[in-house]
């Protein structure tokens, strides 16, 4: 499908869910008691963490290969992602039995490209560029230019964007009187989607999109009037992780969505970590930033039936030690410092016995190289038992004369250090 003009959008996501509905599982709302009560309203949850791929993705990957012609599938197709799509893609593709070429970040999660290979077998070629989705895309798109394939687009594509609106076709015939639809946003393909079929069958239903705080490519796109191109990205919320969202997929949130928020990758940590603690449900950050977003929506969403799409559960058990330390920081209550320790017989005991509260706790300490013989500076990691004592640790420091510079609070120092 063509698009010559913006003011030709128009997706069937009904025609596209005939094709789905024995392809991809009719993913489940699950009322969550929890949050309901602590949000004062009635919190649902929309299981795509639950498709044979673990997200959403399916629906959109076989969706667009579906309605390729047949010259073009004999061709072999490409596509990139930061893992959830190309499962999707590969699961296509080998359904299909189509050659297909993934083009994935360096740093993706070795579970997710296992995954991949997994679910694509023979039909699929893995290779990892870039260390971001954005540079593993050009790759990808070059790569299709060289050889006459066809780039099945994660996002910004109608077919793909059709396929992602399926969801919100679900949650309607389970829900017909949902008030609010939070939805995670990479592209947008899901979003755009969700609030376009949403919309055409009930206008008043709220659809919010939530961006990573460190991704925000939608919240500026909106300020800006057009899909501009972050100078850079915290690539934590791989699912999410991308520095522009979709011409197509703009003009649909622009259009359809409601209000675009960006929520903090420490609060999704937490929010992950209490799934987890809590309804035994394993979510990846994207999959779990709308439930995070519901502290941010508060006010809104009192006395309202509301959806959360856990669009995703595919998270590398690697990364739980990140997650927590993330969580930890977001919180409160584990904060670093440089510490310039006097080369003197007695400066650690005295930071140990002196500085540190009762219930405080080291939990790293390395020295860092340095050719000064008066000082030697040291990176440390603190644990506190409750937030409010951080005010009493720094009143210490400068009681004895500790000379130190919060990590935290330099972006350079945080991202080389941590």
């Amino acid at each position: 499908m063509v698009v010559t003009s913006l003011d030709t959008l128009a997706i069937d996501v009904e025609k596209a869910y005939a094709v789905l509905k024995d392809v991809v599982a009719h993913t489940p709302l699950q009322y969550n008691a929890r949050l309901s009560k602590k949000y004062n309203a009635e919190v649902y949850f929309k299981r795509e963490d639950l498709q044979t791929v673990r997200s959403y993705k399916i629906r959109g990957a076989y969706y667009n290969i579906y309605n390729l012609t047949d010259e073009h599938r004999a061709k072999g197709v490409v596509c990139a992602s930061a893992g959830n799509h190309a499962q999707g893609f590969a699961s296509a593709c080998s359904q299909m039995q189509i050659k297909g070429v993934v083009f994935m970040p360096q740093v993706t999660p070795r579970q997710k490209i296992s995954r991949v290979q997994q679910f694509g077998e023979q039909w699929i070629d893995i290779r990892l560029v870039g260390n971001t989705y954005d540079e593993a895309a050009h790759v990808a798109n070059l790569f299709c230019t060289e050889n006459g394939m066809t780039y099945v687009h994660a996002f910004d594509n109608l077919n793909t964007i059709a396929g992602q609106g399926t969801v919100a076709y679900e949650i309607l015939q389970d829900m017909p009187d949902v008030e609010v639809v939070v939805s995670p946003i990479g592209g947008g393909g899901l979003v755009a989607g969700m609030s376009y079929y949403l919309k055409s069958k009930n206008p008043g239903i709220q659809v919010v999109g939530i961006d990573p705080q460190g991704a925000p490519k939608m919240v500026e796109a909106i300020k800006a009037g057009y899909p501009k191109v972050l100078d850079k990205i915290d690539g934590f919320m791989d699912g999410a992780a991308v520095k522009k969202v979709g011409n197509l997929t703009f003009e649909f949130v622009r259009r359809y969505v409601d209000k675009v928020i960006a929520t903090p990758e420490g609060k999704t940590c937490t929010v992950m970590i209490e799934l987890y603690q809590n309804e035994g449900l394993i979510a990846e950050p994207a999959g779990a930033v709308s439930v995070a977003a519901l502290e941010q929506l508060r006010d809104e969403i009192v006395g309202k039936k509301v959806v959360c799409i856990i669009s995703g559960g595919n998270n590398d058990i690697a990364r739980y030690p990140e997650v927590i330390d993330r969580s930890m920081t977001y919180e409160g209550l584990k904060h670093y410092f440089i510490v310039e320790f006097a080369q003197k017989p007695g400066q650690l005991l005295q930071f140990l016995e002196k500085v540190l509260g009762p219930n405080d706790d080291i939990v790293r300490f390395e020295y860092l190289k340095s050719t000064n013989r008066e000082y030697g500076p040291a990176l440390v990691g603190i644990e506190l038992t409750n937030k409010n004592d951080l005010d009493a640790l720094l009143h210490r420091m400068h009681d004895y004369n500790i000379t130190y510079r919060n990590v935290m609070q330099d972006d350079v120092l945080r991202k080389y250090l941590m």
